[in-house]
């Protein structure tokens, strides 16, 4: 931990009725924060004079309390700089002596809060490197210009100071409304935006617009297991519906879940396998929808980067009842840590989104949304993402070309026409989790396809992203793969 300033006080209770004299109140309350490790070897402490003149005490007992610290070897004064917490204390400290523990009571939570799965520690979601997913090639952003833009907003926070509106800055959503019309032929204007942190974000404030607890509703199968923990926290019934070659099987999905409230989609490139929804499937769905009076949400994560063909329009933009829910974000196309995403709200229900909305953040910071406006409107984002299709088209070339060379027909390529990432699927007798897990040792980072079905027998395989690995890496990165898989 690094060193606190002293303008930083640690709590040192005084009480001034008490026995103790002061001088051992002060010492007390330092010993026992060190020995708790609330105060960590290296930390700076307060000046004597700063701490007497915030316990509104003399500076006399501090000055004793100090003294007999550094005797005792708790604290270590540095020629210049102050005083801090000694250096020579270890991690793992005995702890303060304190009254016999009373017995613990059961701690209740709520029942839907023990709805949501776990989060378990898997090892490949958080290492950055070879076949990482949803990983973008950070080293080709343009820095500069972003950080020109956030230096300049940021040296006048007054312009948004006191604005509340729970869609989003409007000159932001304008400029989203005008980048998704030309773009992915999305039917909206500014008022039905709304600026969201993330795709997940959106759907959890979706959901809670949309669905009751026991509802039913459509999710595709494999699905991004993130939807699927969102709505079984909603106490929704979640119906997997298959995905084929043409996408969600919407035959399937009424046999399945003849009541359902909501379908959730990923029709442009779906996650995981990569598939486009056909025309056909599109129209049925939309179908669907307006006879059963239920809503679809479409996922649009990464419509941005497709490689075989132009891009694909939006589900939105062919329904004429305004039944879609439209999600998109830009975490996926310019870094995760950015937290930027929106929705595209049918009119009628732009009311209880914002009522939602309100009630749960009440607004969106503005400052990475002024950013994002004048990085839009100069022309910087689309510059960027043409400069990035051609880049991870290069990088999925490698890819698809090297796991061939390898693997020859070992490995079943899906979705490798778009997206930043593509999916293989393994022959039987293969666990990707155990693969995974051992492959996360060796720093190479796959994430297993299993873990995106709902139900059993799910298939074997691997998501690859391919988004942060040069093409001079690429193969490589394909031996390592081929020498943990021992094929």
């Amino acid at each position: 931990m690094g060193e606190m300033s002293s303008g930083i006080l640690p709590v040192i209770p005084i009480d001034r009725a008490a026995d103790m004299p002061l001088h051992r109140q002060v010492y007390a309350g330092f010993r026992n924060a060190i020995l708790r490790g609330d105060l960590a070897a290296g930390q700076q402490v307060p000046s004597s004079r700063s701490l007497a003149t915030e316990l509104e005490i003399s500076r006399f007992p501090v000055l004793d309390a100090y003294a007999q610290l550094l005797a005792e070897g708790y604290f270590e004064t540095r020629v210049g700089a102050g005083t801090f917490v000694s250096a020579a204390i270890p991690a793992q400290r005995p702890q303060p002596q304190t009254a016999s523990p009373r017995p613990v009571a059961p701690r209740p939570t709520s029942r839907r809060s023990l709805l949501f799965p776990p989060r378990e520690p898997l090892p490949w979601r958080n290492g950055w490197g070879s076949f990482g997913v949803h990983q973008p090639a950070l080293d080709q952003f343009p820095f500069e210009i972003w950080s020109r833009l956030v230096s300049r907003h940021a040296r006048d926070p007054r312009i948004n100071v006191m604005r509340i509106d729970p869609l989003g800055l409007p000159s932001f959503r304008d400029a989203i409304c005008s980048y998704l019309r030309t773009a992915r032929a999305v039917r909206c204007d500014p008022g039905q935006i709304m600026v969201v942190a993330g795709s997940q974000q959106a759907l959890d404030i979706t959901a809670r617009v949309l669905l009751d607890p026991g509802d039913a509703v459509w999710i595709e199968e494999p699905c991004y297991s993130l939807v699927r923990a969102l709505l079984l926290g909603s106490g929704c019934r979640t119906v997997p519906v298959p995905v084929d070659t043409e996408g969600m099987d919407v035959d399937a999905g009424m046999r399945l879940g003849p009541d359902a409230r909501v379908a959730f989609v990923t029709p442009s490139h779906h996650y995981a396998l990569g598939v486009t929804m056909s025309a056909s499937r599109r129209f049925q769905l939309l179908e669907w929808a307006q006879r059963a009076s239920a809503w679809v949400v479409e996922d649009d994560y990464d419509s941005e980067y497709r490689f075989e063909s132009m891009p694909i329009p939006s589900l939105q933009g062919l329904d004429p009842d305004n039944r879609v829910i439209y999600i998109g974000t830009f975490s996926k196309v310019l870094r995760p840590s950015l937290r930027l995403g929106y929705i595209v709200i049918p009119p009628d229900l732009v009311e209880r989104f914002t009522a939602v909305r309100f009630a749960m953040d009440i607004f969106p910071p503005y400052l990475f949304q002024e950013v994002m406006t004048d990085f839009m409107r100069a022309g910087h984002f689309g510059r960027h993402i043409r400069r990035m299709r051609t880049l991870y088209k290069g990088r999925r070339t490698a890819l698809v070309d090297c796991l061939r060379r390898e693997f020859g027909d070992l490995l079943q390529i899906h979705g490798s026409e778009a997206g930043m990432h593509l999916t293989v699927t393994l022959p039987p007798g293969f666990s990707d989790v155990e693969i995974a897990t051992r492959a996360a040792q060796e720093k190479l980072w796959l994430w297993p396809l299993s873990l995106c079905y709902t139900g059993t027998p799910a298939q074997q395989g691997f998501l690859l992203g391919y988004a942060n690995t040069p093409e001079e890496h690429m193969a490589a990165a394909v031996r390592h793969l081929r020498l943990i898989l021992a094929l």
